[in-house]
């Protein structure tokens, strides 16, 4: 199951909510997002892999990744830090592409939920405030070849 949908008030086209199903536990789909090493498996869009992950788990800990173009090999650094973790159920953190000149640009907000379906998950994904639409739908598209990815690698264990 795959469902995107926006909020349609003054940010509007401004917000990205993705709905997945996993057919995974709570527990593991979390860990998924929690461990560097099972974030380079999944994480970036099948065109723009994540090749380096860096991650803080803990509230106020900081996290950092790369993504490398297959085709042309640029590199699109981002990071942020997480705000809220609950193991198994919830993760928080915010997002920003880091800018030509290494600081980091717009900050988004990232909440995520893992609720439980019989012996799989629903995950909640919702990433805000965009600054312009068109960022938004990037940003769908890329999440999307990601959890793509993310659901091929949890369909092997």
């Amino acid at each position: 199951m795959s469902e995107t949908a926006h909020l349609t008030n003054e940010t509007a086209g401004r917000v990205l909510t993705i709905k997945r199903v996993f057919n995974a536990p709570p527990a593991l789909v979390f860990d998924a997002f929690a461990d560097p090493k099972r974030m380079l498996q999944w994480m970036g869009p099948r065109d723009y892999p994540a090749t380096y992950v860096e991650a803080d788990l803990r509230v106020g800990g900081k996290w950092r990744a790369c993504l490398d173009s297959a085709a042309s090999g640029e590199k699109l650094w981002h990071g942020g830090v997480y705000q809220d973790i609950v193991p198994g159920k919830r993760l928080a953190f915010t997002f920003a592409w880091d800018q030509e000149d290494g600081r980091p640009g717009l900050e988004t907000l990232v909440n995520i939920t893992f609720e439980p379906q019989d012996e799989k998950t629903l995950m909640t994904f919702r990433q805000s405030v965009f600054d312009t639409p068109e960022s938004c739908r990037g940003h769908e598209q890329g999440w999307n070849s990601a959890f793509d990815r993310l659901e091929e690698l949890l369909s092997q264990e």
